[in-house]
């Protein structure tokens, strides 16, 4: 079954449960956005890669409109809900200045593993040492992929991949493999840093 949903792309990956805050100025947004803000509905945001909508998205809820600014534009906060996959595109939507799409909402297996997430949180600990980042992981073994997506290294294409995977338990493994791969890379930029500074 699929429904219909206005359209949004960026040139990002929103995850489930993340709040992002956009500042909107193009006509056609702020009609989608007025829209969404006097009817209470929600709109998608896919990734926007190699030149292309890709087929992969999170629906998304408008908290609110922060500011209504002089020249019209709008800064706004939101949430991200869940996954879609897009069916049929339309470039413009029925009598609307904005895209949109038939759309299916993706069920996600939540279910992880305490083993693969200890081992993420090792590894990401190192990658933060290594990198000097303050912002703190997360404090136990329950957290979801889709909380630290942003913020282990991962390339555009990377975060939409991982946004593309139904299951917890491979985003794990796909993100732990990532850690491996990446930590040696890294320690061997830091020994390069080191050497030029002496």
């Amino acid at each position: 079954m699929t429904d219909f949903l206005p359209l949004f792309p960026l040139k990002l990956v929103v995850f489930p449960n993340e709040e992002l805050n956009l500042h909107i100025f193009e006509t056609r947004y702020k009609q989608l956005i007025r829209e969404c803000d006097h009817n209470g509905t929600t709109f998608g945001i896919p990734t926007f890669l190699d030149d292309k909508i890709m087929d992969f998205g999170t629906e998304v809820e408008l908290l609110k409109i922060t500011k209504k600014n002089p020249d019209g534009s709008l800064d706004i906060k939101t949430r991200g809900l869940g996954i879609f996959k897009i069916h049929d595109f339309f470039s413009l939507a029925l009598n609307k200045m904005y895209s949109g799409a038939d759309i299916e909402r993706i069920e996600s297996d939540m279910e992880s593993d305490g083993f693969l997430n200890e081992q993420i949180l090792e590894k990401a600990a190192v990658l933060y040492d290594y990198l000097e980042i303050k912002k703190p992981l997360p404090a136990d073994l329950n957290f979801k992929t889709y909380e630290i997506a942003h913020h282990v290294g991962f390339s555009i294409e990377q975060e939409y991949q991982l946004l593309s995977i139904s299951d917890e338990k491979r985003r794990q493994q796909f993100m732990h493999d990532h850690l491996v791969k990446l930590i040696p890379v890294v320690k061997e930029m830091e020994k390069l840093r080191k050497k030029a500074k002496m």
